[in-house]
């Protein structure tokens, strides 16, 4: 039996002509439950109705108020506003976790903290869990004295439900032993052959409000039980857990607006500093600029398409796709873009070129000298598909080495994979709006409370933060965007251009991860 609405609309059309009297046509109007629906149903389906409630029951008002949320496009929500974690909106950066962004998350009953990385490239959230093998907590040479990793158990939290091989996020059905078991989860990556892998849990994710009565708010979200974590998780990456914030159906996002949460759309805001925030629910402004998402239905990522590229006084007529990637880093391009822009820019600075090392990433290189003027070096900005203009505020870093300081057009040539990275979002909040299918941003100061929230945030110490670090994307499936998941979230600016000495940019860059599902 069809559930969609059967409705009768009363119409009434008036013809007049001349002295004739005018029609009226009458239609009646029938409630969807109504007997008469009902005896209609009836006389199309052999045997009893399914799925029928009884007027007045609970039931009934399920079906009524899941119509409602499928009628309007999800825009009625439980929370009006927008939503972030019980410990605030605040992200950072972390030095001697691999220099991703994170921030703090409550899990079950009581609440236990987990310090987890952020990455719009992936969908899984999953944190340590009845560890077979995970980072170590307690390792005075990776971690500082201020950080606390929690191991999640199921047992210990009041809360935790398991997720059978009959739930339909689990993808695993083949590696299920029966429909009642646990489901169990894997996700392997390229790099650093690094994966996790464990078991499905339901449990209470820790909520609260963007607004100044601050309601705290208890949702059920799916995540992984990492009980196997292999390569980078076990030191540099991800240690106590990754927050994936992609757009398959497992990603908390789809979770919250699923069940109406919020509405399908987040925002995160890269400070120049190494701080920024994260918004659940966030559509952004009227005067912000987007561009549509290309979605892949097999499995859709945050993909964009660039339809020109200006340096200084030249306009590059080079369309290309690329994955907005806030888990990267650095952009990488492949040609004939990565070349247009590279030889662009190198014709118009004035500085003598250095030859490339292989020890650095970065191609093109120029000597600095002490009382250099950044505002010489030629501009960078992108021109989106719908016409959206995108300014690169910073599209240099700056490499001490010695005695002597370089700067280095940001950009790292690809084989076939073109990434933008978090170098070109810094001084801007995004908005990732899911129900829209675009990408919006604008220029933004993550500090500005008055503007991304409405309560008194938590201070960020930014007195030791460290500058940002290139990654290098796996060139396995480079041509397959729609099959990667990227997992590390790094810097924006330390200052008003990246600044890091060579030996740091070195290992960081042989350290740092872009990651790609096997």
């Amino acid at each position: 039996m069809s559930s969609f609405v059967s409705l009768f609309l009363t119409m009434f059309l008036i013809f007049p002509f001349g002295q004739c009297n005018g029609r009226v046509f009458t239609f009646e109007m029938h409630h969807r439950f109504s007997e008469t629906v009902k005896k209609w149903s009836l006389q199309k389906v052999a045997g009893p109705l399914q799925d029928w409630p009884a007027k007045g029951s609970l039931q009934y008002y399920i079906h009524l108020a899941n119509h409602d949320r499928l009628l309007h496009g999800r825009r009625l929500f439980k929370f009006d506003g927008r939503l972030t974690f019980s410990d605030g909106n605040s992200t950072f950066r972390i030095s001697s976790l691999g220099f991703l962004h994170y921030t703090t998350v409550t899990l079950g009953t009581p609440g236990l903290k987990f310090l987890v990385a952020l990455d719009t490239g992936s969908d899984l959230f999953w944190v340590p869990c009845e560890c077979g093998r995970c980072a170590s907590t307690d390792d005075p040479t990776l971690y500082s004295s201020d950080f606390e990793l929690s191991i999640y158990s199921l047992n210990r939290s009041l809360t935790s439900k398991k997720v059978t091989c009959s739930d339909s996020l689990c993808a695993e059905h083949s590696n299920c032993l029966g429909v009642d078991n646990h489901c169990p989860y894997s996700v392997s990556y390229v790099s650093s052959e690094t994966s996790t892998s464990g078991i499905l849990v339901d449990d209470i994710l820790h909520l609260r409000t963007e607004d100044n009565e601050e309601k705290f708010v208890q949702a059920r979200v799916i995540f992984g039980c990492g009980q196997e974590q292999t390569g980078s998780f076990l030191d540099v990456a991800a240690p106590n857990g990754l927050f994936g914030l992609g757009l398959e159906k497992i990603s908390v996002p789809s979770i919250l607006s699923r069940e109406g949460f919020m509405a399908d759309s987040f925002s995160m805001c890269f400070g120049r500093d190494g701080a920024g925030r994260i918004s659940f629910g966030d559509k952004g402004s009227i005067d912000q600029e987007e561009t549509p998402f290309n979605i892949n239905p097999l499995h859709p990522t945050y993909n964009v398409s660039v339809d020109q590229i200006r340096v200084g006084t030249t306009l590059i007529d080079s369309g290309f796709t690329a994955l907005f990637d806030s888990g990267t880093s650095f952009t990488y391009l492949a040609d004939l873009s990565y070349t247009k822009l590279s030889e662009s820019f190198h014709s118009q600075v004035r500085d003598k070129r250095r030859p490339p090392d292989p020890r650095i990433p970065f191609e093109y290189c120029y000597d600095m000298s002490p009382d250099a003027n950044t505002s010489l070096i030629p501009s960078l900005s992108l021109t989106m598909n719908g016409g959206g203009q995108l300014l690169v505020i910073d599209p240099i870093i700056v490499i001490s080495m010695q005695n002597q300081l370089r700067y280095c057009l940001a950009i790292v040539k690809s084989q076939d994979l073109n990434i933008i990275g978090q170098n070109f979002m810094t001084g801007y909040r995004f908005v990732f709006d899911r129900e829209k299918i675009i990408l919006g941003w604008k220029k933004f100061d993550c500090y500005d409370i008055e503007k991304i929230d409405d309560f008194p945030s938590q201070t960020v110490n930014t007195t030791h933060v460290p500058p940002a670090v290139a990654v290098v994307p796996g060139n396995d499936n480079a041509e397959k965007p729609d099959e990667r998941t990227t997992n590390t979230h790094q810097s924006s600016f330390a200052s008003s251009v990246y600044q890091t000495s060579y030996l740091n940019l070195i290992n960081c860059f042989l350290a740092s991860l872009v990651l790609l599902l096997l």
